[in-house]
């Protein structure tokens, strides 16, 4: 199972240095999008209930330019994703394993795929 969401706003990155109500904001719409975008992917909670360990997400990062980040900061960026993600599963993200990896290619605006699977493939 394959999401594919925008790159996240730069003020959700722990460097950034904004307001916070902006920083807030900026939270808020990503845990939406990523939920939405969950949902219309099919993911749901039935799509797990079977399962009780932990899942592995696979996050790969295509920066937008050759200026790549760096992985932990792209997984703090993506924190309120992963909590929409989190939503349309119904589970509690502390099962997630995330495997971060920022890509050598690089995509018009970015963007990040995230793949889920039960064992560590």
């Amino acid at each position: 199972m394959n999401i594919e969401l925008p790159y996240p706003d730069k003020v959700l990155s722990p460097n950034s240095r904004c307001h916070w109500s902006k920083k807030a904001l900026a939270a808020k719409k990503a845990r939406s999008n990523a939920f939405y975008i969950a949902l219309r992917a099919g993911l749901n909670k039935s799509t797990f209930s079977d399962y009780e360990h932990r899942l592995h997400f696979w996050i790969d990062i295509y920066a937008k330019t050759k200026n790549y980040p760096d992985a932990d900061n792209m997984l703090s960026s993506l924190k309120s994703a992963l909590d929409g993600i989190a939503d349309a599963l119904e589970l509690n993200d502390r099962r997630f394993i995330p495997h971060p990896f920022v890509k050598d290619e690089t995509h018009k605006g970015g963007k990040v795929v995230i793949r889920i699977t039960k064992g560590a493939e």
